[in-house]
């Protein structure tokens, strides 16, 4: 075996993220790959976690129903400094790319990520702080679409409710939302 492969075994993950099926599938697929691999679908339990065995990595969720990644990534990274995290969301944008690699995390990935992508970006350097601002720049058609989609997950899929917090009318929102987002 290869001494990177060696090494690899013998690293601890712990993975954070709400989406249960989400989670579950990328712990199998880290285990499959020889990781220790433990997860957590609460803030509050990945710290109970951290505080009995600190894991060597961590891919922490952006945002969850009960906590905030990047609070997550501060909390860990207290209790032990050396834990390299990756963060992970479905909502990504260059300033939360920017806030986490400036707070201490290793990278930053937008969903869909697998666990190829998920090992190499735990495998390369740290990003230092103005690199994270070569991320590929999300149209404004996107940013708009994610947005939407943030507010109306938010309002539990209330469209009018959602509306209503953007500033909008009901129906101009039903029909931004019948459209393919940018890339």
């Amino acid at each position: 075996m290869s001494e990177s492969h060696d090494r690899q075994e013998s690293e601890s993950i712990l993975v954070v993220d709400d989406d249960d099926t989400f989670r579950e599938r990328v712990m199998r697929s880290l285990r499959a790959r020889g990781f220790e691999v433990r997860g957590a679908s609460t803030p509050a339990d990945a710290l109970v976690l951290a505080r009995e065995d600190s894991p060597e990595l961590a891919l922490v969720d952006l945002r969850m129903p009960e906590g905030y990644g990047l609070d997550l990534v501060r909390e860990l990274l207290a209790i032990d400094p050396a834990t390299r995290v990756v963060v992970l969301t479905g909502y990504g944008s260059i300033a939360t790319a920017i806030e986490a690699i400036r707070i201490g995390a290793h990278h930053y990935l937008q969903k869909p990520a697998d666990a190829d992508e998920i090992v190499r970006a735990f495998r390369r350097g740290p990003e230092p702080v103005s690199g994270a601002q070569q991320l590929e720049v999300p149209s404004l058609a996107r940013v708009e679409w994610e947005h939407i989609q943030r507010v109306l997950t938010d309002c539990d899929g209330n469209v009018s409710h959602a509306a209503r917090l953007l500033g909008v009318h009901r129906r101009s929102l039903q029909r931004k939302l019948g459209k393919q987002p940018g890339r």
